[in-house]
């Protein structure tokens, strides 16, 4: 992929010609060596978050050298030496594109303090990108224009290769008659864009909101849980259903069984099981995945586990982003665990009510049985046995403990265990009654003088929320169905619910952790976009000239709305990473065409003119900027991978609308706001 990504820069960079296409194909591997070092010494590891971001910064960073080089190339076309082009055109273009590339900084830079276990997760696409583009920055303004003035030759024809020939008529031909016909309704220009904008915001309940998907690996594990208590032999009997099951799938390729405790961790956000003689898993590998196959496999395999009664069969494919419960989660809280075990049940039935959940775990279904001594205490201190060792002899001979230690001819111990006769596996509780603790006087009595002996009922587990008692129930969404759209429709009905006083739910897992995430995100675009401001205004010092570059946002957003529309793609984690680098980039490029609109108006060319001279010049290095960044991207977008194809989409997307409708609303703004420029006068 990062090698086609490198073939489609490449041909997009052809209308400046083969030797100009080799000076800003220089800047790849040189900021890539030192973005690769920035991210070593840094502490970061290669993996598919930072590979992902190098091609997106692929796309990005060969922007600099392609606005220097075409410069230089034009300035060359005018006639000038090498020597001279190479330097006025650095000088020209120099602070827009040091402006440009401080904008993108800060459109990536707050991704990198992002919060929760989210943002550690993309802190590597992030941290590839700003190291890369500010790699390039330096390569640009340095190295490009020395090898340029070097390898660029004076062109015999003053319009370029017939390639450029062939663009800048094409430029001519479609894109300035638009252009003109914009300036000549501007009002009527701006409403139908916004108008655009607003319409495409409509898509989003259609697109829906996800965090994390699941990852597109050909494995994936089947967890069994048998009754507490079970016995190892039952939950064996349990896992061969499994196997057998599993083996009978063509699609299958391996079968790992662990029995009494979890697989080894194998993926980052799994962590294996301690033993537990009720508890078993199978690691499965498919001979291949698919989108397409592999989850209707998954579905096939739930229905067949499902007619096994005497256990709790589940496949859990494997997910992206940091653990979290499960997808659809609810957390009720209160003091009592009665009442607790009694709201629990109500929640369940309204979760298993609702169409498309699956799996809906309650931890306090079921209920563990325990011994229940049931101790007299005044008569145990009567005759002098401390309550201690009462528990002490129960624990002997019940759980027994390790009297010594048995040592074969090979070297190997084994541990022996004292305790009670067991009967199937377990110990009887007539037993007890035999048993004899000693008094502090030394004398022997029985037990069975101050116990009672009896079985008891308590919850599985005693989870606590914010130092109180809680419960979560848990659910997955069936394939098809929209985890967020699913949350919504239980949380409208669990608002009916009348809890008692003192008892309160809340929603956990995805849409808890979305929200965490997304407060991120937010604050990531408020910094994003202070920054950007600031940059912009030190660089025009003029709050006008921040308004018109900065128009171009919705413009933009609008394109990526559209590529998840169209791609099937939900608003996920990436993909709002997606828009935040999308500001970006569509900033960077409006920069370039109000400093070039500015200069022509410092030199003395009237409003109008320099908004439509500006915007026919600056329209090439802009088009071949956004068309290296859709072929950097586009391997990652036709790979389908529900990580960070949704990124790379919305790039895409959002570049191809602004690069054609921002192309015609910057023009406009700048002619309805009008920044103060001062003509420079020449002596």
């Amino acid at each position: 992929d990062f090698m086609l990504a490198i073939a489609l820069v490449l041909l997009t960079l052809l209308p400046l010609g083969l030797r100009a296409a080799g000076v800003v194909m220089v800047s790849i591997p040189l900021s890539l060596a030192v973005g690769l070092s920035c991210m070593f010494f840094a502490g970061y590891s290669l993996n598919q978050l930072s590979i992902a971001g190098f091609v997106i910064a692929l796309g990005l960073l060969v922007d600099d050298s392609i606005v220097v080089v075409e410069n230089i190339e034009r300035h060359l076309r005018m006639g000038k030496s090498r020597i001279d082009a190479a330097i006025e055109a650095t000088q020209q273009i120099g602070m827009a594109v040091l402006g440009c590339t401080a904008t993108l900084i800060f459109a990536f830079l707050p991704l990198m303090f992002l919060p929760e276990g989210a943002g550690k997760f993309v802190r590597n696409i992030p941290a590839s990108v700003l190291s890369t583009v500010l790699a390039s920055l330096f390569v640009s303004l340095t190295i490009i224009p020395f090898l340029a003035s070097r390898v660029l030759k004076p062109h015999a024809n003053p319009h370029g290769n017939p390639l450029l020939v062939w663009l800048q008529r094409a430029i001519h031909t479609i894109y300035t008659p638009l252009m003109q016909r914009a300036l000549r309704f501007p009002k009527l220009t701006l409403t139908i864009s916004f108008a655009l904008f607003f319409a495409t915001l409509g898509l989003l309940p259609k697109i829906g909101f996800s965090l994390f998907p699941l990852a597109d690996m050909p494995q994936f594990l089947v967890t069994i849980e048998t009754p507490d208590g079970s016995t190892i032999d039952e939950t064996n009997r349990a896992l061969k259903f499994v196997e057998r099951t599993l083996l009978e799938s063509p699609e299958i390729k391996h079968v790992f069984s662990n029995l009494g405790r979890g697989n080894k961790q194998i993926y980052y956000n799994v962590f294996p099981r301690e033993a537990d003689a009720s508890y078993a898993d199978a690691f499965v590998e498919v001979k291949a995945y698919s989108p397409k196959t592999t989850p209707k496999l998954y579905e096939r395999l739930r229905a067949k586990f499902s007619r096994y009664a005497g256990a709790k069969i589940m496949v859990k494919p494997f997910e992206n982003g940091p653990p979290i419960d499960a997808p659809i989660a609810f957390r009720i809280v209160g003091p009592d665990l009665k009442v607790l075990r009694r709201l629990a049940g109500e929640f369940e039935r309204v979760m298993l009510g609702v169409a498309g959940t699956r799996d809906v775990e309650n931890p306090l279904k079921g209920v563990r049985t325990d011994l229940a001594l049931n101790i007299n205490t005044e008569k145990a201190g009567l005759l002098g046995v401390p309550t201690l060792e009462i528990d002490r002899a129960v624990r002997l001979a019940v759980a027994g403990i390790t009297a010594a230690k048995f040592r074969d001819a090979d070297g190997d111990e084994y541990p022996i265990t004292l305790r009670l006769p067991l009967e199937n596996g377990h110990p009887r509780l007539d037993l007890l009654e035999q048993i004899e603790v000693s008094a502090v006087s030394g004398v022997s009595i029985l037990l069975k003088q101050f116990i009672r002996p009896g079985f008891a009922s308590a919850p599985n587990e005693i989870q606590r929320y914010q130092r109180s008692r809680s419960v979560t129930l848990t659910a997955y969404s069936q394939t098809g169905f929209n985890t967020a759209k699913l949350t919504g429709e239980i949380e409208t009905l669990l608002d009916l619910q009348k809890l008692p006083n003192g008892y309160r739910w809340t929603t956990a897992g995805e849409a808890e952790s979305r929200n965490d995430s997304f407060s991120g995100i937010g604050s990531a675009v408020l910094v994003a976009t202070f920054g950007i401001l600031a940059v912009l205004i030190l660089e025009f010092g003029s709050f006008k000239s921040t308004l018109v570059v900065a128009g171009v946002i919705p413009l933009g957003i609008v394109g990526g709305m559209l590529a998840l529309f169209f791609t099937g793609y939900s608003l996920s984690f990436t993909a709002a990473i997606g828009f935040i680098a999308l500001i970006g980039i569509e900033i960077k490029n409006s920069i370039l065409l109000v400093d070039f609109t500015n200069q022509l108006r410092q030199e003395g060319m009237g409003l109008l003119e320099a908004a439509e001279k500006a915007g026919e010049v600056r329209f090439l290095p802009i088009l071949l900027t956004s068309a290296t960044a859709v072929g950097g991207l586009l391997p990652l977008a036709l790979q389908n991978v529900a990580l960070y194809s949704p990124m790379a989409w919305v790039i895409i997307g959002g570049l191809i609308s602004s690069t054609f409708l921002a192309r015609l609303v910057t023009p406009v703004m700048y002619l309805l706001l009008p920044p103060p420029v001062e003509a420079q006068h020449k002596w």
